[in-house]
This record gives C-alpha cells, structure tokens and sequence, in this order.
C-alpha cells in the first residue's frame, strides 16, 4: 500500500521521472500524507517553515513530492514550484470549516496559474477521522469544484493519521500520471 506499490504501476516507461506539487493551507495534513506515502513515522510533524522534498527511486522511477509551506507568509513563494509539475495534490482540513473560503480562494488561483494549466489535480478532503469533517461531497460542492472544465480532477476522502483513502487517491494520480505521460 506505499509508494513503492505505485510506482510499480508506472512502470510502462524505464526512467521516468513524476514531479508532484503538494500544497494547502497551513495544517492541512501535508507533511502527515507525505510521511504516510513515504511509510515514515507521523508521530512527530511539525509545520514546514519552507519544503519537504521526498524522492524515491524504484524499478526505473522517480518520483519526487513537494511539500510546500502554507502559511500565509509562504504561499507568495509556492509560484516558484510550478514548473513542470506532472501533478498538483491540494490538501484540505475537511474539519476546520472556518478556513473553507480561504482554501477556496487559494485553490481558485492555483487553477488560474498559467504554469499549472492542464495539470491534473487531486483534492484530498483530509482529517476524515474526525467527526466535525465535511464529506469530500460537501467540500466539492462549496467549492464549485464541478465547474472546472479544463484539466482532470479527483476529490479523495482521506485521513492522512490513519491512511484511509491515501491510496485510492494515489491509484488516480497513477493513472493520470501515465495518460499525461503518453
């Protein structure tokens, strides 16, 4: 279930290489579905003051993660990572309500960037596990997700802590991975 078991799935082309963008705001789960996809310990995340870069090589792969600060004072800079990025990985708490408009906002301009035009995005609707969370339905709703017309997208339910739905996210990332590849 880790990222070695999606990496073997694009292994249609020797020596690719898959640069995914993992940005949201601030205490969104980033860092903790970065650590879950790396099979690292969670226990002890602090926030990114900066990046997190993961790289793993397996069978012929690379696949590097971003993980982007998102606190306010960082999100100016998140534009000097959008170069030729193959995926954009949005995370939302789905349980802090309060900051709903706010990632909107921040998720609403990503799309507009010209250098992520046509960049297939995953939303993972994360912290699942708590019961104050939104479904990935209502997220998606508030959102107007169903309005963007020009690129791909995916809105997972996930639970970074737990793990639940990190993978069924992954298996869409994988697959338009290797359909922007071709």
């Amino acid at each position: 279930m880790g990222l070695l078991s999606i990496l073997r799935k694009l292994k249609s082309a020797p020596d690719q290489e898959v640069r995914i963008l993992l940005l949201g705001l601030d205490n969104a789960g980033k860092t903790t579905l970065l650590k879950q996809l790396a099979s690292e310990d969670i226990s002890h995340i602090t926030p990114t003051q900066g990046f997190n870069i993961k790289s793993v090589q397996s069978q012929g792969f690379k696949l590097n993660v971003w993980d982007i600060g998102g606190q306010r004072k960082i999100r100016p800079y998140w534009r000097n990572y959008f170069e030729n990025t193959d995926i954009l990985i949005y995370v939302i708490d789905s349980a802090d309500r309060k900051r709903f408009e706010e990632t909107g906002q921040e998720l609403a301009e990503l799309l507009e960037e010209e250098k992520l035009s046509c960049v297939p995005v995953l939303i993972f609707a994360n912290k699942q596990d708590l019961l104050t969370a939104a479904p990935a339905s209502e997220i998606a709703e508030g959102l107007n997700l169903h309005t963007i017309r020009d690129r791909v997208w995916q809105i997972q339910s996930c639970s970074a802590l737990t793990g639940e739905g990190i993978q069924d996210g992954m298996n869409w990332v994988c697959k338009n991975v290797s359909a922007k590849k071709k």
